[in-house]
């Protein structure tokens, strides 16, 4: 009888080390693919942004200057949308850095348009008979 009691107590004691060991299996699992995921998401945004900025500049020079006027207002538009989500993401109740980031989008988004506004007026006044 005392054989078997010791056995199913180490059984039970090898039974929580297993479920210790188990949860501490998990946490490293876990930071692990955090980690990794965290990695990949800065690669791909940056490479995102690489790609972005090749083919704003190709297609912005390949436009005939004929259609720049056009081609200043879709740029506005996007602004606008950017100022959205500039202001989107500056409404946190605390100040914190995606606050901060947002508030300089919003700053240099208004630029863009205004001075997009600004340059579309002075192209469309070229056009206008004197």
């Amino acid at each position: 009888m005392s054989n078997m009691s010791s056995a199913i107590k180490m059984a039970n004691e090898l039974s929580e080390k297993a479920n210790i060991l188990s949860d501490k299996l998990k946490d490293i699992a876990f930071t692990n693919a955090e980690a990794a995921a965290t990695d990949t998401t800065i690669v791909y945004a940056i490479t995102i942004f690489t790609l972005a900025c090749f083919v704003g500049y190709y297609v912005v020079w390949k436009v005939t200057p004929a259609l720049h006027t056009p081609l200043m207002s879709v740029t506005n538009a996007i602004s606008g949308i950017i100022v959205i989500g500039a202001l989107v993401a500056s409404a946190s109740e605390m100040f914190d850095a995606s606050s901060f980031l947002g508030f300089i989008s919003v700053f240099f988004a208004s630029i863009n348009i205004f001075g997009g506004f600004i340059v579309t007026q002075r192209m469309l006044s070229m056009f206008k008979k004197k």
